[in-house]
């Protein structure tokens, strides 16, 4: 089973993050910000990841530390997961529409983090989550899974390119654990 169970304490944050890689899209989380729920629970659907998340954060500052912690915490649950990511596709893309949005998501599992962000939201807030942590939750998801992440949105509606976005990054991760042979993919031997 590719399974991990990560917590992170902090004095703003407490997340438990629950991850099983070959699930079946089943999903409980609870982070205290609806909009972020609703964007995990679309990754853990859309993915066919299994994930549970338990989130209490400092929401009377605001809703930074909370965003920021979560992605941390899945994406180190993503990494232990994959453990030496034998067999794994490695690389993916996917292109979600949805009504006026489109989003463009292509990653690489190699262990080294980086992110090339293109993502324009017009309103401040989205929901209850700031729409520049949008952004911040992709590049501290990469920097803990260790994860090359290029992502693009554009459309009207910011609603609608959140949403596409997390369902495009879902598609691609679920593309790209995809086990298919039993060999490191790399030229190195190691990842």
């Amino acid at each position: 089973m590719r399974r991990s169970m990560k917590t992170r304490e902090t004095l703003e944050t407490h997340v438990k993050v629950d991850l099983e890689l070959d699930g079946s899209g089943k999903s409980s989380v609870n982070t205290g910000l609806g909009f972020l729920d609703h964007m995990l629970e679309s990754v853990a659907r859309h993915g066919l990841l299994d994930l549970e998340v338990e989130a209490r954060g400092d929401l009377e500052v605001d809703d930074h530390h909370t965003v920021e912690d979560v992605a941390l915490t899945l994406g180190e649950a993503l990494r232990e997961a994959l453990g030496d990511r034998s067999g794994i596709r490695r690389m993916a893309h996917a292109m979600v529409p949805m009504d006026d949005a489109l989003a463009t998501v292509a990653l690489d599992l190699s262990g080294r983090p980086y992110t090339v962000l293109e993502l324009e939201f017009d309103d401040a807030v989205i929901g209850d989550v700031k729409s520049q942590n949008i952004g911040h939750f992709i590049e501290s998801l990469a920097v803990s899974a260790g994860m090359n992440i290029h992502a693009s949105v554009r459309g009207r509606n910011d609603h609608h390119k959140a949403e596409a976005l997390f369902k495009a990054l879902a598609l691609a991760i679920r593309d790209a654990v995809r086990v298919e042979h039993g060999e490191i993919p790399s030229t190195k031997g190691k990842l």
